[in-house]
């Protein structure tokens, strides 16, 4: 979706989410922030759990080169759908007449190809619910790729990409002008951080696609023009390429554009994270590209619920205050069951100009259009016994990105003794949910079922 624009900035759906339940935002100013928020057809503006999976499947090389960048109303996503048509006959034809298996999906999404797309989500600060995607992709395939393996990214991956929610400077339309996610990796490239030998769905290795795909290289090439100056149009429109707007010129500049190089990286730290510590022995996720470094290292007060209602109803009546960590416990896998998403308590916290004053962990998950200090995938959750789950309100939360740690201020011997919480919610459970509960693995698997 083209980004709506309010006030010279970006505004997307998170926008209108959050100054809904400011109070010092007049109903006129909502109703223009509304009336702009979604400006036409596609995913979010931003790059949420939408648009993070899409740029991944590129990464992977399951899809076409800007198959994660260009506008929905654009004409070159109708040429991007047509190409993709003609190469699924094209690899159907290779796969049974010829028997050429190095196209099949198993074969692409190969441990090497996990690594990479790990790799790209970490340097653009994606959605943390990729993790969970990529976790569970790797487990179906039988591919050995871990959260072990995400943590030791992670602490070698700058941040080379910052869009919405974690700025509002850009959207994803904005990095496609840059070079869109090839432009990203053709970045990391130059450091050894990609695995460049990896056969992709285009029949070409990344290190081919990269080259050919470059907007910054000594040759630009019609194809990949086409596709990064592909434009939003300005217009509302719900009708998929329906505009063929062309940006008169490509952002190219990597010291201080949409895109950076390594040398000037947003932050040397990469845009996601996992942490462990004495309630997440199996470790937890942050999005780090959508949290303000003055937060890096927080301090604070548990305040507990055990259901995302009852965290936003604790967060809207003033229940929370600053310097809380909110802590929402029994909305993992297992405990909620399967992992509402959660992006009202985060988006109220920002309402109630919390967002830098307090913490939220979860063994839930968020939605991609959140940001601020907000720790999920805690694992293990607390239906399974976890730690998180014997926290009660007013311990002492110590969470430390820089050195990949959370812990309740407790030692081993009074974490032991501490009975689990009991569970106050009422939610009524559907037999189909219970059955999921009694398979599922915890969000560091993936929240895959165990059969």
């Amino acid at each position: 979706m083209e980004a709506g624009r309010w006030r010279d900035e970006n505004v997307d759906l998170v926008t209108a989410m959050v100054k809904g339940a400011d109070t010092s935002v007049s109903d006129e100013e909502l109703a223009q922030i509304e009336s702009r928020a979604c400006p036409g057809c596609g995913s979010c503006s931003g790059m949420f759990t939408a648009n993070s999976m899409n740029s991944l499947t590129e990464a992977l090389g399951l899809s076409l080169p800007g198959n994660g960048t260009i506008v929905a109303t654009h004409t070159e996503r109708t040429e991007l759908f047509k190409k993709a048509a003609q190469l699924v006959v094209q690899n159907a034809f290779k796969y049974y007449r010829d028997g050429d298996t190095s196209l099949l999906p198993r074969s692409i999404a190969s441990r090497d190809a996990l690594l990479n797309a790990m790799t790209l989500d970490i340097a653009m600060g994606g959605s943390t619910n990729t993790v969970l995607h990529l976790l569970a992709v790797a487990q179906e395939a039988g591919t050995d790729f871990t959260m072990a393996d995400i943590d030791a990214l992670s602490r070698r991956v700058p941040c080379l990409c910052k869009l919405s929610p974690n700025t509002m400077r850009y959207a994803v339309q904005d990095c496609n002008r840059a070079g869109g996610i090839l432009g990203i990796m053709g970045e990391l490239a130059k450091g050894g951080l990609l695995r460049l030998d990896v056969q992709r769905v285009t029949g070409q290795t990344l290190g081919e696609d990269i080259h050919d795909f470059s907007i910054t290289g000594t040759e630009l090439t019609e194809e990949a023009n086409a596709i990064y100056s592909a434009a939003p149009g300005g217009q509302f429109s719900i009708k998929m390429g329906s505009q063929s707007v062309r940006y008169e010129s490509l952002d190219k500049d990597r010291s201080t554009g949409c895109i950076r190089d390594l040398e000037h990286a947003y932050t040397k730290d990469g845009g996601l994270a996992v942490l462990f510590g004495n309630i997440a022995t199996d470790g937890c996720v942050v999005k780090t590209a959508g949290v303000d470094e003055s937060c890096w290292k927080f301090s604070g007060k548990a305040r507990v619920f055990d259901s995302q209602e009852d965290a936003c109803e604790g967060i809207l009546n003033g229940t929370v205050q600053a310097g809380d960590v909110v802590v929402i416990t029994h909305e993992g896998p297992k405990g909620g069951p399967g992992m509402q998403e959660m992006l009202y308590p985060t988006s109220y916290l920002k309402s109630r100009h919390l967002g830098k004053e307090c913490a939220l962990i979860t063994d839930g998950r968020f939605s991609g259009g959140t940001s601020g200090l907000s720790i999920g995938h805690i694992s293990p959750e607390a239906a399974r016994g976890g730690a998180i789950g014997k926290i009660v309100d007013g311990d002492i939360i110590d969470i430390n990105i820089p050195e990949r740690s959370i812990n309740v201020r407790l030692n081993d011997a009074e974490l032991a003794a501490r009975p689990m919480r009991p569970l106050q919610r009422k939610r009524e459970i559907t037999k189909a949910l219970r059955a999921y509960a009694s398979m599922v693995t915890s969000a560091d698997k993936g929240g895959v079922r165990e059969i």
